[in-house]
């Protein structure tokens, strides 16, 4: 929705489609990522009252908006005639208000400047743009066919879609004739058809919109819309946040949590929460690697820091809530982002200190063969003999690797990046247990003395480097080189 910050909790739907989107292509999908804006609705009336009560601000900026937005929601509860207000403006947008058309615009124009900054952050990029505005003109013909079919019927002085065995309708207009997201719902679904007649279209949004989108999807199927069963709603948990303790709390009293909300203000911005992450980690890097510095520190530090924060949010299953915990959040030990990072960076030192081609370390040849691993692998040197890798630790290893396409065909029928994110720990956890067994036996060395050992080692090397860097990039994390 536009007109108020991106926050913390806003991360889920942005970086959920964004690892589907990246997981989907790899399997060769073309794949279309929409970013559908909420830049239409009563909201808007609401803010445009609360303009013309309190306003201009000046610069007008997100948190401007956001703030008198919650204000007019606060002092609504005490004044519901406020609420009255709101939906006139909204009519008065809805009918081409100039005035209104014109602060609608400023307002979206300004939240769309500081949302690029954000996706930049993130390293989001979008297909298409379309907010909910621009399915304005198709109303009127589709609540046309509603009527023409029979489906759409009068309740309360609102206009519906009711279904006999559905204990709520869908709701198409409220009372005063005002439009509702599925007004807009139901042509934005058609446009995404007649342009690209999908295989899947896949609808990222809470759960809470669960309803909402079964529906939404009925009600197409109903007006004849064959293809209405390839829309899928991919719902997600709730960010919470732990609520301040009263008076009345034990001490020993569980920690309760909250849905967070723009509106309500209990919300931690996502730049916020980022700028955190990479504090904590530059402080780290100055314990352990203290040569790390400059431009090379700060690319370091972003990367971390945002791979610390995407994978906590990726690493549970879809639709469970996620509490929100500093600590855990930003975590750069244990299961997170930052541990896989670190495992990819250890591969890179690795073959930095072999010298040669193992610098390089073609991962494009190296992906291409992971297939036929049991039967050889050659480097830009020489063939390597993969029958000197001998040990348990080394073939449990080159097993996982093997896991990894098939890791990424398990995310995609109920489209869960979970999956993909505990598949790189095993990988990680397996490479951390060989390759630390190397400290007490000089023998079980990566870069061991004999030379077809060494090099067979450099290949599996290689090789989990090359799937932690495509296994990251498929959820939007990078994988740097030092760390």
């Amino acid at each position: 929705n536009v007109s108020k910050h991106l926050a913390y909790h806003h991360i889920r739907s942005t970086m959920i489609g964004h690892a589907l989107v990246q997981i989907f292509r790899a399997l060769g999908y073309t794949v279309v990522g929409i970013n559908h804006l909420g830049d239409w609705g009563t909201t808007h009336g609401k803010l445009i009252a609360a303009w013309k009560k309190w306003g201009p601000i000046d610069p007008i900026d997100v948190g401007g908006l956001n703030a008198l937005y919650s204000r007019f929601v606060a002092e609504a509860k005490d004044n519901p005639a406020l609420d009255d207000e709101g939906r006139a403006w909204f009519k008065r947008l809805e009918d081409g208000d100039p005035d209104a058309l014109a602060l609608w615009s400023r307002f979206k124009e300004v939240s769309l400047a500081e949302y690029q900054t954000v996706y930049d952050l993130l390293g989001v990029k979008y297909d298409v743009v379309k907010g909910e505005s621009e399915y304005v003109p198709d109303i009127e013909r589709v609540m046309k066919e509603l009527a023409d079919k029979g489906l759409s019927s009068e309740s309360q002085g609102a206009i519906v879609v009711a279904f006999p065995d559905e204990k709520v309708p869908l709701l198409l207009t409220k009372r005063d004739g005002a439009t509702v997201y599925a007004t807009r719902d139901i042509p934005s679904a058609e446009f995404r058809w007649n342009t690209w007649h999908f295989a899947r279209s896949l609808y990222v949004v809470d759960r809470g919109q669960s309803l909402h989108f079964k529906l939404l999807f009925k009600t197409l199927k109903a007006m004849g819309r064959e293809w209405a069963a390839k829309c899928e709603h991919i719902p997600f948990g709730l960010v919470q946040i732990g609520k301040p303790p009263t008076e009345d709390d034990a001490p020993d009293a569980p920690k309760q949590y909250e849905k967070t909300g723009s509106r309500k203000g209990n919300v931690i911005l996502l730049k916020q929460v980022v700028g955190e992450a990479e504090s904590r980690v530059r402080a780290l890097i100055a314990e352990i690697n203290p040569e790390l510095t400059g431009a090379a520190l700060d690319q370091v530090a972003s990367q971390i820091g945002l791979g610390a924060v995407l994978f906590a949010n990726l690493v549970s299953q879809r639709d469970k809530d996620v509490k929100f915990e500093w600590d855990r959040v930003i975590a750069l030990t244990g299961d997170s982002g930052p541990y896989i990072q670190y495992s990819h960076a250890r591969c890179a030192s690795i073959l930095r200190k072999a010298g040669g081609d193992w610098a390089a370390a073609n991962a494009q040849v190296v992906r291409q063969r992971l297939s036929g691993l049991a039967h050889g692998l050659e480097s830009a040197k020489h063939p390597i003999d993969l029958a000197k890798l001998t040990t348990d630790a080394e073939w449990a290893v080159a097993r996982r690797l093997l896991e990894f396409p098939q890791a990424i065909v398990a995310t995609t029928p109920k489209c869960e990046p979970h999956i993909i994110c505990h598949y790189l720990l095993e990988l990680s956890g397996e490479f951390s247990r060989w390759y630390t067994a190397g400290n007490g036996d000089a023998s079980l060395r990566v870069l061991c003395d004999d030379v077809p050992t060494r090099d067979a080692r450099l290949a599996l090397v290689a090789a989990v480097k090359a799937v932690l860097s495509e296994g990251l990039s498929l959820l939007g994390i990078s994988a740097p080189d030092q760390m």
